[in-house]
């Protein structure tokens, strides 16, 4: 699907009810205006509801935002906003829970004309505040890597790969839209915006005043329970990312690899540095005349064609190993069923260090080559210690005992982490019996991996065959009799 399919679906549905808003309620007092109501009311409801699904989904891009807020910021003249950010990060999860909350029941008062005014500048507030951060990421593009957002003297021709936050999270992972396209959207919603703030009292109303509030009450307490439900209690209800039950990660990761690598450079796009002229030279052309633009005159983007199938976040699929060298190749070539562990953070914070003695035995060869105890030799070993978040470490139970389980039956158990600290996994599975391999990945792909911290997924192969959240995780007997034939 693509924006403009959705918004055509939207627009279809919004005529149907101000039809029956007009004919079988007879309650429009301006059909332009009522039609921009479900319009808008029926794209918020929508576009909540995909988040809804997924809410650590929109938490995490939260996270990306606040990151580079902080960044951006702090080199400037109101740098004492800065430190906010990491702030709102420590509650991301009931952040992002609210806002998916707040867009859904706006989405229903302006359908059904709930509380007029307050509605109005409501959803113009927010459609701003939208703008604002999809404007944030798209002009982003247009700033070099070295120079911060607010040096526009240092501003430059827009690249992609410039964007730290490469798409809004506006429909979830349900519809990924490039930063433009979502920056025009908001700019699109901004009229309808206005409009209502300006003419909000021609703005039709449904039911009675008990009745809107009713559903506004349920509305919010449903949402919410729904959003813990697919985030506390267990995974979301539906799985929009890549990595789900049935697909091979080996031969999906081998599909985007090579369609990435048949992609070829169909021109360039020269910026000429004095004028900012851009100019498109077709590639077999720009080979031909190459010495016509020289590189202290123009600047060089490629143009590509497109791969032949969507590149996912399994081309990002990348492990290593405890000694820092990949491992992927190794991963690739497992046979059978395994189970994989996915921590993408481990709660725990360095709280000192703690001081071990040991002995070491010299030995000497004598004469007739026997080796004897010359000396023991005492010394001292500094080790990092650690103090652990309690309930984390209580999920952690019934996954290593479980995973135990399967290792001694001779099913391979592994885990993946981000904060490769060997001193930190040592004190991990020192406290809390966790004697499995560990390797290391992007926190960003092990979040897309699994929505649980811990998480656990079985594999057959390269074919994910199921995956659990915490709270779900079966017992291996369970497993094994269910899932395992």
């Amino acid at each position: 699907m693509t924006i403009f399919t959705l918004v055509l679906y939207v627009a279809i549905v919004a005529a149907l009810f101000t039809l029956v808003t007009k004919f079988v309620l007879k309650k429009v007092n301006n059909l332009l205006v009522s039609f921009l109501q479900h319009f808008c009311g029926v794209l918020f409801v929508f576009s909540g509801f995909v988040k809804a699904i997924d809410p650590l989904g929109t938490a995490y891009k939260m996270e990306q935002y606040f990151a580079k807020f902080e960044s951006t910021f702090e080199e400037t003249w109101v740098s004492f906003i800065a430190p906010l950010f990491p702030m709102l990060t420590k509650y991301v999860n009931g952040f992002s829970v609210f806002m998916i909350v707040f867009e859904i029941l706006l989405g229903l008062m302006l359908i059904i004309g709930s509380s007029r005014r307050f509605t109005a500048w409501a959803f113009f507030l927010l459609v701003l505040f939208f703008t604002f951060l999809t404007g944030f990421t798209y002009l982003t593009g247009f700033v070099p890597p070295e120079a911060n957002f607010f040096a526009f003297g240092k501003w430059g021709p827009f690249v992609e790969t410039n964007m730290q936050v490469t798409d809004c999270g506006c429909f979830g992972d349900f519809l990924k839209l490039k930063p433009k396209v979502s920056f025009l959207k908001d700019l699109f919603l901004l009229v309808p915006a206005l409009i209502f703030t300006v003419g909000f009292r021609n703005m039709h109303q449904l039911f009675t005043v008990p009745v809107r509030s009713l559903m506004n009450v349920a509305t919010v307490v449903g949402i919410t329970l729904y959003c813990f439900n697919n985030y506390i209690w267990d995974i979301p209800a539906i799985n929009f990312r890549p990595f789900k039950p049935g697909v091979d990660v080996v031969k999906q990761k081998e599909a985007e690899e090579k369609a990435l690598q048949d992609v070829k450079i169909l021109a360039y796009r020269l910026t000429e540095k004095k004028t900012g002229k851009v100019i498109e030279v077709p590639y077999d052309q720009f080979l031909k005349e190459l010495d016509k633009y020289p590189g202290e005159k123009y600047e060089f983007d490629q143009v590509k064609s497109e791969p032949a199938i969507p590149i996912t976040k399994i081309n990002d699929f990348d492990l290593t190993g405890p000694d820092g060298s990949s491992v992927t190749e190794d991963w690739k070539s497992i046979k059978g069923y395994h189970f994989m562990i996915v921590a993408y953070k481990l709660y725990g914070q360095e709280s000192g260090t703690r001081t071990e003695t040991v002995q070491d035995t010299v030995f000497k060869t004598g004469l007739d080559s026997t080796r004897v105890v010359d000396s023991i030799v005492t010394r001292e070993i500094t080790h990092k210690s650690y103090t652990w978040d309690e309930h984390y470490l209580d999920k952690w139970k019934k996954v290593v005992a479980e995973m135990t389980k399967a290792k001694k039956a001779d099913v391979m158990v592994y885990a993946i982490t981000s904060p490769y600290d060997p001193a930190m996994i040592d004190a991990f599975k020192e406290k809390t019996g966790f004697n499995f391999l560990t390797l290391r990945a992007d926190d960003i792909l092990l979040k897309t991996i699994i929505r649980s911290n811990p998480g656990v997924l079985l594999f057959k192969d390269g074919t994910i065959v199921e995956d659990w959240h915490i709270r779900k995780l079966p017992s291996f007997e369970e497993i094994k009799a269910n899932y395992m034939k």
